[in-house]
């Protein structure tokens, strides 16, 4: 759910899977985890999040971060988990990081994350959106011939061709 898709969950998130993999540090992580719980609050804060997990990647020789979908977290969470992830990227020199999202947050990222940044575009191809298409939506008229007519498959296929267009 969007509304789960917050800085402090990502980060949190990373922390656990780099934990897993992780040698040593573990008692840090476990330890910092126990306070919280003894301590009535709801979980660790972001900069607490982000000390353990540099913390923990700091023994590592590399380590690649890959957050897919970034446009879909809230404008808010967005903007505090590009700040989280430049953090890491300043501190942790050992650190990649490949970033999914729309077209329309491309500036945003830039703004964040100005150190050996690049991007790629890609595009979709409408001959396998439309070849997609037709395949679900005649599976939708194979299991009720009265779902899809001809006009609404052209409406369909239509209006997605050209939606795609615009990305």
């Amino acid at each position: 759910m969007q509304k789960d898709q917050s800085a402090v969950n990502v980060i949190g998130s990373l922390l656990r899977q780099v934990a897993l993999g992780a040698a040593g540090n573990t008692g840090e992580i476990r330890g910092a985890f126990k306070g919280v719980g003894q301590s009535g609050s709801k979980g660790l804060r972001l900069p607490d999040m982000l000390k353990l997990f540099l913390t923990v990647i700091s023994s590592s020789e590399r380590v690649y971060i890959c957050v897919d979908a970034v446009d879909e977290l809230q404008l808010e969470d967005r903007s505090e988990l590009l700040r989280a992830l430049r953090q890491i990227i300043q501190e942790a020199p050992n650190t990649r990081l490949f970033l999914t999202g729309r077209p329309h947050i491309r500036g945003e990222i830039g703004r964040h994350i100005t150190e050996g940044t690049s991007s790629i575009s890609v595009v979709p191809d409408k001959g396998d959106i439309a070849s997609y298409l037709s395949r679900k939506m005649e599976d939708d008229k194979a299991r009720d011939p009265k779902l899809m007519t001809e006009n609404l498959k052209n409406n369909i296929m239509s209006t997605m061709l050209e939606k795609a267009s615009e990305m």
